[in-house]
C-alpha cells in the first residue's frame, strides 16, 4: 500500500514540475487538438467488386441454353450499372451468339429491325421468353430420360 502511495506522489510531483515549466515557458508550441482521422465505415468505404466472367459464346445447342441464359442473367444482375436500358442488355447478350442456329436467329432479329425499324424485343423479359422458345428443349424430362435410357449413356 505504501509503495502505491509513493508512486502516486512521484507522479504528482512530476506532473506539477511539468505544469510549472509549461506556464513559465509559453514559447513552446501548442499541441493542436486534432482528432484522429475517421475510420471509414463499411458503407462509405470503396467496395472492391469481384471480376465478372462473361458468358461463353452460344451456338444454339439446347444442352447449353440454360447455362447461357443463367450466365447472362447473373452478369446483368451483378453489373446492372453497366447497362443504360433494356435494349443494351439484349444487344450485349446477342454479342455471344457466334455460330449455328444462334447466329442465324440473331441475324433474323437484326434483319427484322432493319425492315420494320422496330426492335423485336423491348425488355430483358421479352428476350428471355423468345430465347426459351427458340433454344430450350421442348420436353426437358423426356430428353433426360432418353439420354439415360439410350445406349450412348452406358
Amino acid at each position: 500500500m505504501e509503495r502505491q502511495h509513493v508512486s502516486e506522489n512521484n507522479i504528482n510531483t512530476t506532473l506539477a514540475a511539468l505544469t510549472t515549466q509549461l506556464v513559465a515557458n509559453p514559447t513552446l508550441p501548442a499541441v493542436p487538438n486534432t482528432p484522429p482521422p475517421p475510420v471509414p465505415s463499411p458503407l462509405t468505404a470503396q467496395r472492391v467488386r469481384p471480376k465478372l466472367s462473361s458468358p461463353l459464346d452460344f451456338s444454339g445447342e439446347c444442352h447449353n441454353s440454360c447455362v447461357f441464359l443463367n450466365s447472362c442473367s447473373l452478369y446483368i444482375c451483378l453489373a446492372l450499372e453497366q447497362f443504360c436500358n433494356e435494349q443494351e442488355k439484349i444487344l450485349w447478350a446477342l454479342m455471344f451468339f457466334k455460330g449455328g442456329h444462334a447466329a442465324k436467329w440473331s441475324e433474323n432479329i437484326f434483319r427484322q429491325e432493319t425492315d420494320t425499324s422496330v426492335f423485336l424485343m423491348q425488355t430483358w423479359g421479352d428476350f428471355e421468353q423468345q430465347f426459351r422458345v427458340h433454344f430450350f428443349p421442348v420436353n426437358v424430362e423426356a430428353n433426360a430420360i432418353n439420354t439415360l435410357e439410350g445406349t450412348s449413356y452406358h
